[in-house]
This record gives structure tokens, C-alpha cells and sequence, in this order.
């Protein structure tokens, strides 16, 4: 791995002043345009930018011209034992230099495989030595060709993979170590993970390797129930509900690093008034 390639691009983190942003999502472009709202950043979703023309690229070049842009990836597939799709990463690289988003990532999981073609999804992986080197090797490989950092967002789980034999928090630590990705810090996943497989949130938040992290992420979740079985499921629609906001603040009370935050809303879209509310309530917290 070529670090010199990299390893002078732009690094928010927490050596900048605490940024509060929020996801840019479809229904809010023409709001934002016409009210310049006192957001620090928006954050998207790069794979809806990937397709040439349009009206979204166009309202997003508008947009840029008076926010700066976080690019948030699903699709790059870090954790591919078949490697990264060479296609994908040139149309990311476009979008990459024609808009220069101050922060870039993917997540801890993979979509892709030569055989069976690409999921809908964010799949799990495995966290053992081979997966280990497997996607630290595609994001040494990512980073080499993109020319800057990536950050690597913790997953919310569903399952547990037998072989696993490394916690989550130190995959993520050993990956950030090894290739000098940076970290994406999703409380909300940390929390819905926690008490759908009984581990202590808090614990994890401790271990972390704080000097990494260089954006988190807050949104809220659903509570499913089936006779005596609950489980939590990531799914963006609703507000950050108290328990998160509690690990939130304990934790940037703990640390007191300035580190640019999200608030996410993807589905049940409300009004952009509801999604500002949210972020000014986080910001209120910090």
C-alpha cells in the first residue's frame, strides 16, 4: 500500500471545530436551495449520483456550491473476498473529484461476489484473521486508488457468525490500525446491536479507538416483537430515541474531541423542520 498517495487528503475528524450535519435525501433538495438552512454539511448516499444527467446531480451541484458534502457509499463492498468491481470505483471516483466531499465511507460488511452478483444489502462478514486481511486488503486497495481516506461504519447485527473469534470493536480497531482507514462511528448501530445480542453498548464506546473516528452517525430505529422475542432493526424511520442520545452525550463528555455528526432519516421521510429539530437536539446534547 502506497500511503503517500493519501495520506495528506483533507481529515476532519476532531481536529476541526464539532461540524452537526444531516442527510440530504430527495424530498429535501428544493427546501434546502430555497432556505439555505443552518446546517454545517449534508451527507449523501454516492450510488444515487453514480447515473450521468438528472435532476438530483443537478440540484447536488447547486447544493455543493453553498454546503460541504459528506459522500456516505453502500455499494464499494469492502468486505468482498472476490475483490472490489473496478467499474464501480471509477464512477465513484468521478463524483469523488468533480465534488471533493470533506469526508468519504463505506461500512463494515460486503454486497458483492463474482458468482452470485451484487446484493440490495449490507451483508455481515465473519470477524476472524481471514476476513480480517481480506478487507483490509480492499481497503488499502480502495484508498491507493481513490487517492484519500475512507471510514469504516460499524454495522448493526442481526446474526453471529460461528466462527467469528474477534470481537466487532476490535475488527474495527485492527482494520483502522492496519490501513489507516479512518472510523465512522454509528451510535445508533451500536446500541441496536447491543440489545439484540446482549452485549454492554458502553463497553464498546470505551474500547473504540476514539483517535480514529472521524464522523458519527445518529438516527433512530424500529422495535419488532414476535411472542416473547424482540429485536431492533436499523431502519432510519424515527426519531433517536432517548437511550442512544444518552450513550451520545456520555460519550462526547467522556472524550471531548470535535467530531463532525450526522443525524440520518431515510425512511417515513418527515418535513425538513422534523429532521433540523433532531440535529439541533444532538447539538444541544454536545
Amino acid at each position: 500500500m502506497n500511503k503517500n498517495l493519501w495520506k495528506n487528503s483533507d481529515k476532519i475528524g476532531h481536529q476541526q471545530n464539532s461540524m452537526f450535519g444531516l442527510g440530504l435525501r430527495q424530498p429535501h433538495h428544493r427546501h434546502v436551495l430555497q432556505n439555505n438552512p443552518a446546517v454545517d454539511f449534508f451527507e449523501v448516499h454516492t450510488e444515487n449520483f453514480i447515473a450521468e444527467g438528472g435532476a438530483s446531480l443537478d440540484f447536488l451541484e447547486k447544493i455543493s456550491a453553498l454546503y460541504p458534502l459528506s459522500f456516505h457509499c453502500v455499494g464499494i463492498s469492502l468486505g468482498s473476498a472476490s475483490g472490489l468491481d473496478k467499474k464501480h470505483l471509477k464512477n465513484i471516483k468521478n463524483l469523488l473529484d468533480r465534488f471533493k466531499p470533506i469526508l468519504f465511507s463505506d461500512h463494515l460488511s460486503w454486497s458483492n461476489s463474482k458468482k452470485s452478483g451484487t446484493a440490495n444489502d449490507l451483508l455481515p462478514i465473519p470477524y476472524n484473521q481471514e476476513s480480517l486481511q481480506i478487507f483490509c486488503d480492499n481497503v488499502s486497495r480502495a484508498q491507493d486508488f481513490f487517492g484519500r481516506e475512507i471510514l469504516v461504519e460499524n454495522p448493526s447485527a442481526y446474526l453471529e457468525f460461528e466462527d467469528s473469534k474477534i470481537s466487532e470493536v476490535d475488527f474495527l480497531n485492527e482494520i483502522s490500525r492496519k490501513t489507516e482507514c479512518g472510523i465512522l462511528l454509528d451510535i445508533n448501530n451500536i446500541f441496536v446491536s447491543a440489545e439484540n445480542f446482549s452485549f454492554d453498548a458502553e463497553k464498546y464506546l470505551n474500547e473504540i479507538d476514539v483517535d480514529k473516528i472521524k464522523e458519527i452517525h445518529l438516527a433512530g430505529h424500529s422495535v419488532y416483537k414476535y411472542k416473547e422475542e424482540k429485536i431492533r432493526i436499523d431502519t432510519h424511520s424515527t426519531h433517536i430515541c432517548d437511550e442512544v442520545l444518552a450513550l451520545y452525550k456520555n460519550f462526547v463528555k467522556k472524550n471531548r474531541q470535535k467530531i463532525p455528526v450526522l443525524v440520518e432519516w431515510d425512511e417515513e421521510i418527515p418535513e425538513f423542520e422534523v429532521l433540523f429539530n433532531e440535529m439541533k437536539k444532538v447539538q444541544s446534547l454536545s
